[in-house]
Formats: C-alpha cells, sequence, structure tokens
C-alpha cells in the first residue's frame, strides 16, 4: 500500500512539473504575439477620420445586428452582406492600396491584407457567427413550438376519438 502511495505522489509530482513547464511555455511563446498585437495598436492613428467612420460602421451594425434579432429574413441579409464584405475584401484591399494617399495618412494595405482582415473582415466575421448563433437559437425555438403544437394536435384528437 506504501509503495502505490509512493508511486502516486510521484506521478502527481511528475505531472506537476510537466504542468508548470508547459504553463511557462506558453506564457514564454504568448508574449510575442502580444507585443505584435501592441505595436499594431500603437503603429494605427486611431484619429483619421476614414477610421473612426469604419468603427462607427461596425458599431452601427452590431446595434442593427441585436436589435433585428427576432427578424430571421433580415438577419439573413445582413449574414449574406456580412460575407459578401469578407469575400470581397481582398479586392478592396487592392483599391484601397492604390489610393490610399486620398483619404488616409499612411499606406496601411499591404500586398498580404492584414489590416484589412483585422479591422474590416475580422468585425464582419464576427457578426456573421453572432447572427449564425441567433438563427440557431431562433431555430429551436420554433422546433419546440412546432412539437408543442403536434403534441396537443395528436391529444385532441385521441380525445376526440375517444369520444
Amino acid at each position: 500500500m506504501d509503495e502505490l502511495k509512493t508511486a502516486m505522489n510521484d506521478h502527481l509530482d511528475q505531472m506537476q512539473e510537466v504542468i508548470e513547464k508547459i504553463s511557462s511555455e506558453l506564457r514564454v511563446g504568448m508574449q510575442p504575439a502580444m507585443d505584435n498585437f501592441i505595436g499594431f495598436f500603437h503603429a494605427i492613428d486611431w484619429k483619421e477620420p476614414w477610421l473612426v467612420g469604419l468603427l462607427a460602421f461596425h458599431f452601427m451594425a452590431l446595434i442593427i445586428i441585436f436589435t433585428s434579432r427576432k427578424n430571421i429574413n433580415f438577419q439573413m441579409y445582413l449574414f449574406l452582406l456580412s460575407l459578401a464584405g469578407v469575400y470581397l475584401a481582398e479586392r478592396l484591399n487592392t483599391v484601397l492600396s492604390e489610393n490610399w494617399k486620398s483619404f488616409a495618412g499612411q499606406n496601411y494595405f499591404d500586398r498580404h491584407g492584414v489590416f484589412l482582415s483585422v479591422l474590416w473582415s475580422g468585425p464582419l466575421l464576427v457578426f456573421a457567427t453572432i447572427i449564425l448563433v441567433n438563427t440557431l437559437f431562433s431555430l429551436c425555438h420554433l422546433i419546440v413550438k412546432w412539437k408543442r403544437a403536434e403534441l396537443k394536435h395528436r391529444a385532441r384528437l385521441s380525445a376526440t376519438k375517444q369520444d
């Protein structure tokens, strides 16, 4: 019995060492990503009018999505618009990279489209996900409502057959 306890304690000590090692590696591994994000955030002039307009657009789109959550047809329209915006992001990046001097203080639009992916496609994908989850909840609610109506109808039919 003592051998079993000793073996279990040794195993737990080994597991603790492994978890501590993984945890420290994750903390160290996340630091460069965090530094890149902070550098990206500070490299942007957030007072440029077109960026303020873009953020206002995303904020208004989010408000519209939440206020229209009961209207599934309109939500599907917004869903398709969001996905179309993501689909057209590469072309939009090309157009904006060619004309950035007319509206921006610096060229944010690189060949890979990182800036546009973060500030345009990212929020649109979040919006599409919100709409999709809302639609799934609405469909679940509709299925429950339909099943209750079916059960009530069957109960009425069986009650009339008994009479």
